[in-house]
């Protein structure tokens, strides 16, 4: 695949219209290209003529050299190598060491897919392997990580995206076609306005909407965890702007936590047929969140708010890229992700509209420091005149202190509540929080900071650690070192999974453990089980590390609530509690106040514009008046259903 980053330009007296781009080049090389296709933004040309297959980028890198577009070369399906043979090729080649562990053919991409232990083993030195095995087949190759513990989600989406997936390549060709028919590479003059749709003011159903004159694009898409039922429980997606669901041109998803995903699938059951643009840790993380909010309304006996085909249709339509990657979603609107910090695969997303007319950057959740498992979110942009940033621990009483602090005094509560033969139990949100706790746990009993007592994970901490295993390239560089050097933190024996409900009585009628369970507000889930046996024991202990909000369950028993109910509205079981409460805020996968602050005013270039959202009223409203005041910068805080005209 070859890619340059400029714009469309004049070259070599060729005029190239991008609406009729695809039948330009096979005009350029007609016997040698038998097919043109788009895969999304991309473009991807297909042969029956081995040997230009074999020799042909040179021919190629000079059409990129023109159109300054992504080009890739792939074999017409008329001289693949048979399947069995291709595979028994491939495991000839490629040394035993890099353990494959599975052979993925993608027939009508004319890609195969390996999937390895050890993946620079099956690329080899500046992709030697992998050419010898294109030149043997005809097969592209793509090369992926095994999950270090095995990830049956994982597996479901591979299978979703690459078996019978005619459709899936005719959903990318019209994704091009889409995109190409009004694109110009010139300055366009038009308007750019965002509304808010959900976390206006308050923290959940994460939701925007972009709109330009030629484009309709919906950031985030989330419910509110905290609430059961009810209105506000989702974004306002019935306003006049959306009116079919069809109008809107694509999702953008920054991160798996529900707040920002959780609505998504429900788009797709209403026939919403357009992609949504996210990394591929997010993707794999998204579906098994939505798969789990399905399975917990179930065990409700509540009627779910999708199902699981809706949430297969999500994954079909989804569209990967990596951090830095360059791509036009529509006609007049560009995007590339930077790392935000916050959890695994968390992107901030540049949006370049109008080629070069307004440069917007959606934070989504950030953390702006260096934590055991991410590296810090990026703030170093080519250009940018809006920032759209997040509020969660944004008042003047959000100092988060420091985390090693943070950590030694868990260290401290831990080690004095199994003195006393207790139990600890960490609600969590299952994504990032609970991997971060899983590192310092696993750390400090290999150095004998704490005892060697069971660690249990619960609900989909698991299955999301397993998905960690299988993007090291997303984790920060000691992680990444750890795990590429055969010394994979999250591979400990001292972890325990808890997958059934026998499992979990054997728990909680054990000795003194650790149980990092889902979910962190106490709102359903595995915690709220624990929670329920170990409460009235004042042995026990429960730590709050993650955000708690003002409806949930973990609000109340953070706030020293002496009885409580399992259910919302006073009714339900009844539960005292007597056990030990500690809230530790430093460990926080989100800023806190001194980052949220430092993140801006450390911003290149100087952002024009702040709008400010996902907090409660009171400290969307204080970071705002504080950004305005040490930046001199325009600062808005919008409500839900206000609109901002950028330009």
């Amino acid at each position: 695949m070859w890619f340059l980053k400029k714009s469309l330009l004049n070259t070599s007296k060729t005029y190239w219209k991008m609406a009729d781009i695809l039948k330009s080049i096979k005009d350029e090389i007609p016997k040698l290209v038998s097919d043109a296709a788009f895969e999304g933004a991309n473009i991807v040309l297909y042969t029956n003529n081995k040997e230009f297959f074999k020799t042909g980028e040179s021919k190629i890198k000079e059409i990129v050299d023109k159109i300054k577009k992504r080009i890739e070369l792939r074999a017409e399906t008329a001289i693949l190598a048979p399947e069995d043979e291709t595979e028994k090729t491939i495991r000839g080649i490629v040394p035993e060491e890099a353990e494959i562990t599975n052979i993925i053919f993608d027939v009508q991409r004319s890609t195969v897919i390996i999937e390895a232990k050890k993946p620079g083993m099956v690329i080899g030195k500046q992709g030697s392997i992998l050419n010898d095995i294109k030149k043997s087949t005809m097969w592209s190759t793509v090369v992926q990580r095994s999950p270090a513990i095995p990830s049956k989600i994982t597996e479901k989406i591979r299978s979703v995206l690459y078996a019978n997936n005619n459709y899936r390549r005719k959903f990318l060709n019209d994704i091009g076609r889409k995109i190409y028919t009004d694109w110009t590479s010139e300055k366009m003059d038009l308007w750019v306005r965002v509304t808010c749709l959900g976390a206006g003011r308050q923290v959940g159903r994460s939701c925007l909407l972009l709109h330009t004159p030629k484009s309709k694009v919906i950031l985030d898409c989330g419910i509110n965890p905290a609430i059961t039922e009810g209105p506000d429980k989702f974004p306002y997606l019935d306003i006049s702007e959306i009116g079919d669901i069809n109008t809107i041109d694509a999702i953008i998803l920054t991160h798996a936590h529900l707040d920002h995903s959780g609505l998504i699938p429900y788009l797709y059951k209403m026939g919403y047929k357009g992609p949504v643009y996210m990394t591929a840790p997010t993707r794999d993380i998204a579906a098994l969140s939505a798969l789990d909010f399905v399975g917990v309304a179930f065990k409700q006996a509540a009627s779910p708010l999708y199902r699981a085909e809706d949430i297969k249709e999500m994954v079909r339509h989804s569209v990967c890229l990596d951090y830095g990657e360059v791509t036009d979603i529509t006609p007049d609107i560009r995007i590339t992700l930077y790392n935000a910090g916050h959890v695994l695969g968390s992107a901030q997303v540049h949006i370049n509209v109008g080629n070069g007319l307004h440069n917007l950057v959606y934070g989504g959740d950030t953390k702006y420091l260096k934590t055991r498992l991410l590296d810090p979110a990026v703030n170093h942009f080519p250009r940018v005149e809006t920032v759209i940033m997040e509020s969660t621990y944004g008042s003047k009483d959000d100092v988060l202190p420091p985390r090693n602090e943070t950590e030694n005094k868990f260290i401290e509560l831990a080690n004095e509540t199994i003195k006393k033969k207790g139990k600890i139990l960490l609600p969590e949100l299952g994504l990032g929080h609970a991997q971060e706790t899983v590192l310092r746990v696993e750390e400090a009993i290999r150095l004998g900071e704490l005892p060697k007592v069971p660690v249990y994970l619960d609900g989909m901490v698991w299955d999301i650690t397993a998905i960690h295993t299988a993007y090291p390239d997303f984790l920060s560089n000691s992680v990444r070192n750890q795990i590429f050097q055969d010394n994979n933190p999250f591979l400990s024996d001292i972890f325990k999974r808890i997958g059934s409900p026998a499992e979990r009585q054997e728990v909680i009628e054990g000795g003194p453990c650790i149980i990092i369970a889902t979910s962190g507000m106490l709102v359903g889930g595995a915690s709220v089980e624990y929670f329920k046996h170990f409460a009235d024991n004042p042995n026990n202990l429960i730590v709050f590390t993650c955000y708690q909000a003002p409806n949930a369950l973990g609000r109340q028993v953070q706030e020293g609530a002496k009885e409580v109910y399992l259910t919302s509205e006073g009714s339900g079981e009844k539960v005292e509690v007597k056990m030990r409460v500690e809230t530790l805020s430093g460990l926080s996968s989100h800023s806190g106040r001194n980052e949220l602050v430092q993140y801006i005013s450390r911003m290149t270039p100087r952002p024009k514009k702040i709008i400010v959202n996902h907090g409660e009223a009171s400290k969307c409203l204080d970071l705002a008046s504080s950004l305005y005041r040490l930046n001199k910068i325009e600062t808005n805080v919008p409500k839900n259903l206000e609109t901002i005209r950028l330009k």
